[in-house]
C-alpha cells in the first residue's frame, strides 16, 4: 500500500531554518503530484506548497513564497520543503500528499489529493 512518512521537524527560533523530507513507498512516484500542507489545532489545512510530477511547475501559498521551497528527487521517491526565514506563525503539523497525474488541473486543495502522510510538527519560537 501506499505510504508516505515526513520528516526532518522540529522546534526552532524564529529566523531559522528546517528542511521537511517525506519517502513515499508503494506507489510510481514519478506519477504523482506531491505537495506539503500544514494545519494547526481548530484551524482549516492549508496547502503550503505543491509540485508537479517533473518539478516542472511549482505553487507556493503566498505567505511562504520567497521563503520556502519544494523539490522532489523522483530517483529516491522523496519530496523535500526547505524552509528558511521561520516566522512564529508558521507552526504547525506538516503532512505531505501525493496524487496521481490524470491529466486534471493542477492540485492545490486537501481535496484534490488521494494519500497523505502522519505529519511532523514544526514549532517556531519568538
Amino acid at each position: 500500500q501506499v505510504q508516505l512518512v515526513e520528516s526532518g521537524g522540529g522546534s526552532v527560533q524564529a529566523g531559522g531554518s528546517l528542511r521537511l523530507s517525506c519517502t513515499a513507498s508503494g506507489l510510481t512516484y514519478y506519477n504523482y503530484y506531491m505537495a506539503w500542507f500544514r494545519q494547526t489545532p481548530g484551524k482549516e489545512r492549508e496547502g503550503v506548497a505543491t509540485i508537479s510530477t517533473g518539478s516542472f511547475r511549482t505553487y507556493y501559498v503566498d505567505s511562504v513564497k520567497g521563503r520556502f521551497t519544494i523539490s522532489r528527487d523522483n530517483a529516491k521517491n522523496t519530496l523535500y520543503l526547505q524552509m528558511n526565514s521561520l516566522k512564529p506563525e508558521d507552526s504547525a503539523m506538516y503532512y505531505c500528499a501525493a496524487r496521481r497525474d490524470t491529466g486534471l488541473p493542477f492540485p492545490r486543495a486537501s481535496s484534490d489529493f488521494n494519500y497523505w502522510g502522519q505529519g511532523t510538527q514544526v514549532t517556531v519560537s519568538s
